[in-house]
């Protein structure tokens, strides 16, 4: 994934500040059912949060690193024990894009010439 633009992470970071976290990594780390747990959340919801247990910075910082490469998404926020992670879903794209497309006109009628 790209990295995020300066205006593109303030926005990200604006609407994960009312969501939960929806995954957690506690004392065993950051293992393959988690790391798969986080991936059905991103292609579920782009932007999540994800609750660290544990002290340590730097396996924090460690983790958003490992999600970050190994799902391709990218980092928006780490705050306390706390990550914000974002990837975007592109049938979910897709979907916006069509919703918002203005309506096709309708297909012009011609007239039949009868022959009777």
């Amino acid at each position: 994934m790209p990295p995020l633009t300066s205006s593109q992470v303030r926005e990200l970071r604006a609407l994960a500040h009312g969501l939960d976290p929806v995954v957690s990594i506690a004392e065993n780390g950051l293992s393959e059912s988690v790391l798969k747990e986080i991936d059905t959340c991103l292609n579920a919801h782009e932007l999540i949060k994800i609750r660290v247990y544990g002290d340590s910075r730097d396996n924090r910082l460690r983790y958003l690193a490992t999600v970050c490469q190994e799902l391709g998404a990218a980092a928006v926020q780490h705050i306390g024990k706390l990550l914000v992670v974002y990837r975007e879903n592109p049938e979910k794209t897709a979907a916006k894009a069509k919703k918002s497309a203005p309506p096709k006109a309708p297909a012009r009628r011609t007239k039949r010439s009868f022959q009777g």
